[in-house]
């Protein structure tokens, strides 16, 4: 394919995102971001190495609703295999460059891959992947965290992401709901009041807002994360849904901050609001666990019948 004919192709599909940008009420940046995500995780699917990622994080919001209740800028992997970076770096270059069914428009500055360590004090450890996409001569930054050895429950499914435009959908393993809380769970219990990922806990609530869970698959899932990453399961309410939280000033002002800079297709909720569905959602199978009794029941409509 020519230069020409490329150029023409990045130019119409730009055209076309900043139209369904206006339709969604989007800023076009976070678009074009979601675009280059999803086009990168189309490759993925149709590689040699889709059985060796699991996608996980907010891009999951695309598999689970058309219309993503929030934005997210980066994509989350658990990955099988080699940790090395250099590894990693060089299968997202061959991904990049795969020959694709349709084109889309994008191409890659595959000679910027950057890789770095993810620090301790966020959500896991893992491997960063940074470059740059472009688009009809728009740069896209794009943001990929890998983590490693996380336990997964129930077995990872394949599914499609919905797609912003009319081109072939991603098809990947994705991660279940059931390990998205137990893990979201399990860092605000180990962070505690430290915890500045106001989004988990908007995420845990949109969650147990919108989807019923079976007791026993949450509670193996908690009782499987915890474990793994040797965090002990709390019997009594912890300091992450205490009233000292969701009074706490730093917590309600960096709550504030993630409602004033995230545009949210939902209704905003107080902290505390959170907070209260969020401890009767999650201590009961919790406590379940560490009294050595099975947990039977379904969470349906705010409880757990």
């Amino acid at each position: 394919m020519t230069k020409d004919n490329i150029k023409n192709i990045g130019a119409s599909i730009r055209a076309r995102l900043l139209k369904e940008a206006k339709r969604l009420e989007n800023d076009f940046n976070l678009i074009l971001e979601r675009y280059a995500l999803e086009r990168i995780l189309y490759r993925l699917g149709c590689s040699e190495y889709r059985s060796r990622f699991i996608l996980k994080g907010g891009m999951l919001l695309s598999i689970w609703s058309v219309d993503p209740y929030r934005p997210t800028r980066d994509a989350d992997l658990l990955a099988y295999g080699s940790n090395e970076p250099t590894a990693l770096a060089e299968i997202f270059r061959e991904i990049c460059q795969l020959d694709i069914e349709q084109n889309d428009g994008l191409t890659f500055d595959l000679s910027g891959v950057i890789y770095s360590k993810i620090k301790e004090d966020q959500e896991y450890e893992g491997i960063r992947l940074k470059f740059k996409a472009f688009l009809d001569g728009i740069e896209i930054s794009l943001q990929f965290d890998i983590g490693f050895g996380d336990y997964v429950t129930p077995e990872p499914e394949e599914m499609e992401c919905f797609v912003l435009l009319n081109l072939p959908k991603p098809s990947l393993l994705i991660y279940p709901k059931e390990t998205v809380v137990a893990e979201k769970f399990e860092a605000m219990v180990k962070l505690g009041l430290l915890n500045s990922r106001m989004k988990d806990y908007y995420d845990l609530w949109f969650l147990s807002s919108n989807f019923t869970f079976d007791g026993r698959i949450l509670s193996a899932a908690i009782g499987n994360t915890f474990t793994r990453r040797k965090t002990t399961i709390p019997e009594d309410i912890p300091e992450c849904l205490s009233d000292k939280f969701s009074q706490d000033r730093a917590k309600l002002q960096q709550w504030q901050a993630f409602l004033n800079r995230t545009p949210l297709k939902t209704e905003k909720k107080m902290l505390a609001e959170v907070i209260n569905v969020l401890e009767l959602f999650l201590m009961p199978p919790a406590q379940a666990i560490t009294t050595g009794q099975a947990f039977t029941k379904g969470w349906i409509a705010y409880a757990w019948r």
